[in-house]
């Protein structure tokens, strides 16, 4: 679904930019979000700190993984 429509920028494309490492609106400033109307700014940040916050838990969980198997 776009997010921006003034940049068409779509959740797909905010999504991969979090999984490459975008951890604020700064960087999806640079893809475009944000920077005409401005409308789509909580969207993005929403689903910029979820994406986020999905790879983090993923990562815990398998750091979590490797420390049982490593004792």
């Amino acid at each position: 679904m776009y997010v921006c429509l003034c940049k068409a920028v779509t959740d797909k494309q905010i999504k991969q930019a979090a999984c490459e490492g975008a951890c604020s609106m700064r960087c999806l400033n640079k893809m475009g979000v944000a920077t005409q109307c401005g409308k789509c700014a909580r969207d993005a940040k929403q689903i910029l700190r979820s994406t986020r916050a999905e790879i983090d838990m993923r990562l815990n969980a398998d750091s979590g993984r490797i420390a049982i198997q490593a004792a």
